[in-house]
């Protein structure tokens, strides 16, 4: 449906390109007006957020955009999605929460996606669409096949860090990304003067972006000033910020008292109403004509979405998470095999990715030309030019780029630079990485890995040592890996970047210089799979990423006290692999957990309650964690040494439950 090779001209072409125009926003009109209806009798659940009033920015906008070419939208998204060629039965089957619906009735009105149609996804989070817009447009310029981006976003979007932190990365990487704000002078219920200060034309000044304006009830000046921007990006150009006027019928949302704005503004703005201006140029008679045919359109497309069933109960659990490929677990590792370290693990993972799979790129802050704050990606910039990139200290625009990237066909490796930071992106790995491949019904693919490290017991204080890994494996849709030995850091980072899904790689810097025997370069390590390193018969004592360490080293001072301890290592944390640690708790009849997070509502906790739920007839003795206390990191060496567990607490603990 779209109209790439079209330009703008006079007589009888402009009449019709103007008609299609004019299908197309009466089409998005007919599908608005008929789901507030539908809304009001229950046909509909769930919120939505009409564009009645702002249908000539969507179709200008989308009108010289080829089928390659991206868009990503808002919670006010459906004529976006319409006017890039979505089809209006499967979006209203939908909303409806249909099986057959866009997204197997998993995303609804605000969730709308169609990678495969350049529709890269409504968003139900304010200003998320921009950032991963940018990974989009990433993509497109690694290709570097001339296509473009879109990011739609309203006036109110303005005032959210991705925001900023999306057009500054675009700006300084010089992305094909247009971004188009449809001002309709309300965020949600409070006027524009309420919530800024400066204008757009001044921010693209500031961000060093071109700015151009159009009056958006206008398809045909939306359109022109488009093909002109799409034609420059096409051509190499950089970003540009696009300011289309226009307004919104209805409240923000269906239901909406609307006590914020006066009936006669409304009133006011319908009298340029982006039909009748359109109308005012084309004959009566076809515009009738197509009125006629849209109406006809959508109401089968309600007729056919009101026959179809519902998912059915037992498909909750699909799309989740993509399938995973079987991995081997491989062979023990030679004993005369050469010594490296784990720094030495990430660098040769990374390196071999990049020579092997030409959709991998490597993005984050100083990774490029710094080599890491660690030194860990040193002279991988310059053995892989463009593909190894410094970002601005922007972690919602970097993970974000990875999520944009990922639905695009690439495979990103991210870096957030300490798991602390993880909060100053969470939305992006939350509600967008995580819960995208199921809102999108599966059509939305999500190959990215987020590196990122921890560690504490060096003084690092409370926001540069924190052990976060439960707060990452309780959201769905994510995998969250800890390796604690160099040959696992290799194994499991090479598997986590093929792997279709998420991942959150973990770290921990205290063992960056640690060492161990090198693995051969195709060794891999399956995802999700636990490994016994030391066999017991006492007990078992679970633990992961740096705390292995311990845990071996108190297994051992207990094995001289004739107590035969069983180490776990979980390796992957989530997804958990419990039949692992069933197994051993029914041969050893009593399970301690040591972790490096603190003991409250952590992955040790989850392991716990597994124990007393499918483990309870095995246990001997109480499921004891040793872990630190629920205190933030402390900085003084004093206390972070009381507070950290150890060798000697661990070991203290096992001689506790193995007297029971």
């Amino acid at each position: 449906m779209t109209q790439a090779s079209h330009h703008t001209g006079t007589g009888a072409a402009q009449t019709d390109r103007l008609l299609e125009m004019y299908r197309r926003m009466r089409r998005i009109r007919r599908f608005e007006e008929r789901a507030s209806d539908l809304y009001k009798a229950t046909e509909i659940p769930g919120f939505l957020h009409l564009s009645i009033g702002q249908e000539a920015s969507a179709v200008g906008a989308c009108w010289p955009l080829g089928p390659r070419d991206g868009i990503t939208s808002t919670h006010r998204g459906h004529g976006h999605v319409l006017a890039k060629g979505l089809d209006s039965a499967s979006m209203m089957a939908e909303l409806m929460g249909k099986e057959a619906g866009t997204c197997h009735g998993r995303g609804g009105s605000m969730h709308i996606a169609d990678p495969g149609l350049g529709i890269y996804g409504a968003n139900g989070i304010v200003g998320a669409g921009l950032p991963i817009a940018a990974g989009v447009a990433t993509a497109a310029k690694l290709r570097a096949a001339g296509d473009v981006v879109v990011a739609f976003f309203g006036d109110g979007a303005v005032a959210q860090g991705m925001f900023h932190e999306a057009v500054n990365l675009a700006a300084v990487w010089d992305l094909p990304v247009v971004f188009l704000c449809e001002n309709n002078h309300y965020s949600e219920f409070s006027p524009e003067a309420e919530q800024h200060r400066a204008p757009l034309s001044a921010r693209a000044a500031g961000y060093g972006v071109e700015y151009q304006h159009v009056d958006g009830n206008d398809v045909l000046a939306v359109a022109q000033t488009m093909t002109g921007i799409v034609a420059r990006l096409r051509a190499g150009g950089g970003p540009v910020l696009l300011e289309a006027e226009t307004y919104r019928w209805h409240g923000h949302y269906e239901g909406d008292p609307e006590r914020y704005r006066p009936a006669e503004e409304v009133a006011a703005a319908k009298e340029r109403d982006p039909l009748l201006v359109a109308r005012r140029q084309l004959d009566a008679a076809a515009a009738d004509a197509v009125d006629e045919e849209i109406d006809k359109e959508i109401e089968a497309a309600i007729d056919w979405a009101r026959s179809l069933p519902e998912p059915a109960p037992e498909t909750l659990h699909d799309y989740v998470s993509a399938p995973r490929l079987p991995v081997p677990e491989p062979a023990p590792l030679p004993a005369d095999a050469e010594i490296f370290r784990s720094m030495d693990a990430v660098r040769l993972a990374l390196e071999h990715e990049l020579t092997t799979d030409p959709s991998v790129f490597v993005a984050g802050i100083d990774v490029g030309a710094g080599g890491n704050v660690f030194g860990l990606t040193r002279g991988l910039a310059q053995a892989f030019p463009g593909r190894v990139r410094d970002t601005p200290i922007s972690e919602s625009a970097v993970v974000g780029t990875a999520v944009g990237a990922a639905m695009a066909g690439m495979k990103p490796v991210v870096e957030i630079m300490y798991m602390d930071f993880i909060g100053v992106c969470l939305d992006m790995l939350l509600n967008q990485a995580a819960k995208l491949r199921f809102m999108t019904g599966g059509r939305a693919s999500m190959p990215l890995v987020v590196r990122t490290q921890f560690g504490a017991g060096r003084s690092s204080g409370s926001q540069h040592s924190q052990s976060l890994e439960a707060i990452l494996a309780h959201i769905p849709g994510l995998t969250v890996v800890m390796p604690s030995n160099p040959a696992d850091t290799y194994g499991l980072l090479r598997a986590a970047i093929q792997d279709p899904n998420p991942v959150v790689f973990v770290e921990n810097r205290l063992q960056y210089g640690l060492k161990g025997p090198k693995p051969p370069a195709d060794h891999l390590i399956p995802l999700g799979k636990a490994k016994v390193v030391r066999e017991g018969t006492d007990i078992t004592l679970v633990s992961w990423s740096r705390m292995v360490q311990d845990a071996l080293a108190a297994a051992e001072l207990l094995a001289g006290e004739g107590i035969s301890v069983e180490v776990i290592d979980l390796r992957t944390i989530s997804p958990l692999d419990r039949e692992t640690v069933l197994a051993s708790l029914a041969k050893t009849n009593r399970l301690v957990i040591a972790h490096e997070a603190v003991r409250d509502f952590g992955v040790g906790a989850e392991l716990a309650a597994m124990a007393v739920d499918e483990g309870f007839w095995h246990l001997d003795a109480p499921v004891t964690r040793v872990a630190p206390p629920p205190v933030p990191a402390p900085y003084a060496p004093s206390l972070e040494r009381v507070w950290l567990p150890s060798r000697d607490t661990i070991a203290e603990t096992l001689r506790r439950i193995a007297a029971v």
